[in-house]
């Protein structure tokens, strides 16, 4: 290239660049459109990081409200109660006695002649169980019967005579005197005569217990005399001849536990199981109660009755009664470490729509680990597992997660 080629290029680049430069500054100044729209984004992002700032703080600030509200709520593990395991039936022990149970004595002195029956013996009504010899009672009799045919005698007399006397005072051979007399002998011995029949008949009542006979049917359980043995009849120390029991029917006498009473209801029915009797049931009917609770027991007395046409059952024998629980007796078991023992009695703390509610409930059987409530709780209710002592009702509650899966195993 030669010089003069050389310096017309310098001389033309730098014109050229010289228009390539103002070019542009004269499209910028000719589009200030852009400028603002450039402007505007730059406002837009700015304002975009501010407001992201700013929701950011509020939301952080919302969230941690909301975790101090959470944790000023109290937490709580429940459980849920179980059906007890008496839920169908109350189970009591009874002592069978004789439906009829009674010991028989002498009425009379003497002596036993012999005697019919002995123990395990079954009689009937006014079957003869023994015989005894009154020797004495005989002549007291004997002489009775001879001082009422004396006063008898005397009586034929005075009558004869107060009617012979009232027919001579009609014709003056007597005096009125006389007469009265004779009247007044005759109402007197109306009256000895008399004395002496009802002195006469109570011996022969007395001679007539020489006999002794069962009051009612049933079955000889003792045997307490025998032949010759000298027999007294007084009050304050009387010998015991028999003792005889009726035992086709029995009674069965239960305590009931107070918070149980409202089962013995008469009429309703009950089932027994004797040791003796293994896999057997026997049928009952309550049919009255002492509707006083013992003050010492705290029980209620009840009687059922139990038809023994076999004879297999025998009195004083020990049995299990089972009541039959209608469902308002129905029960629920709850670990102990649910129960508050407060001055409004014992209760427990249940979760309600977020917040707790003490109830008051009815306890039954302590198993130690665990209790037994009789009225008060449901199986649906969760029950707070080991509450604090300043628990109220109203307290704001949270069933913890941990707890609900315990509690669902």
């Amino acid at each position: 290239m030669t010089p003069d080629e050389t310096n017309t290029i310098n001389n033309v680049a730098p014109e050229a660049e010289v228009k390539t430069t103002q070019q542009p500054q004269q499209a910028a100044k000719g589009n200030p459109y852009r400028n603002i729209a450039l402007a505007l984004s730059i406002v837009a992002v700015l304002a975009a990081f501010i407001f992201h700032g700013i929701h950011s703080r509020a939301s952080g600030e919302a969230r941690l409200r909301a975790a101090t509200d959470r944790s000023s709520i109290l937490s709580v593990s429940v459980t849920y109660p179980k059906p007890s395991a008496r839920t169908d039936e109350l189970v009591l022990p009874g002592a069978m006695q004789a439906f009829v149970d009674s010991p028989i004595y002498a009425r009379t002195n003497g002596y036993l002649k012999r005697w019919y029956v002995d123990i395990g013996g079954r009689v009937k009504k006014g079957q003869l169980l023994a015989e005894i010899e009154t020797p004495e009672l005989d002549e007291q009799l004997q002489q009775a019967k001879a001082e009422l045919a004396t006063s008898e005698a005397n009586l034929n007399l005075s009558q004869i005579t107060s009617k012979r006397d009232e027919n001579l005072l009609k014709t003056h051979s007597v005096s009125t005197q006389e007469r009265d007399n004779a009247v007044n002998r005759y109402a007197a011995d109306i009256a000895t005569v008399q004395s002496n029949r009802a002195n006469v008949a109570r011996l022969e009542q007395l001679q007539s217990f020489e006999r002794v006979v069962a009051p009612f049917d049933g079955v000889i359980t003792a045997r307490k005399t025998d032949v010759g043995a000298l027999i007294d009849s007084g009050a304050n120390a009387p010998q015991e001849l028999f003792h005889i029991a009726a035992i086709n029917k029995l009674r069965v006498y239960v305590s009931v536990p107070e918070p149980s009473s409202r089962v013995a209801k008469p009429g309703a029915p009950a089932e027994l199981n004797l040791d003796e009797f293994p896999g057997r049931t026997f049928h009952g009917t309550l049919v009255r109660t002492s509707d006083s609770i013992d003050y010492t027991s705290r029980t209620l007395l009840v009687e059922v009755d139990v038809d023994n046409p076999t004879r297999e059952l025998m009195p004083g024998a020990y049995t299990r009664v089972h009541f039959k629980l209608p469902d308002n007796v129905r029960s629920v078991v709850v670990p102990a470490n649910t129960l508050l023992f407060r001055k409004e009695g014992l209760q427990v703390g249940v979760v309600r729509s977020g917040r707790a509610e003490l109830v008051n409930v009815r306890p039954g059987h302590d198993y130690g680990d665990s209790m037994e409530i009789l009225s008060g709780l449901q199986p649906h209710n969760a029950v707070i597992l080991s509450p604090s002592d300043s628990l109220i009702t109203g307290t704001p509650v949270q069933i913890s997660h941990s707890a609900l899966g315990a509690s669902a195993q």
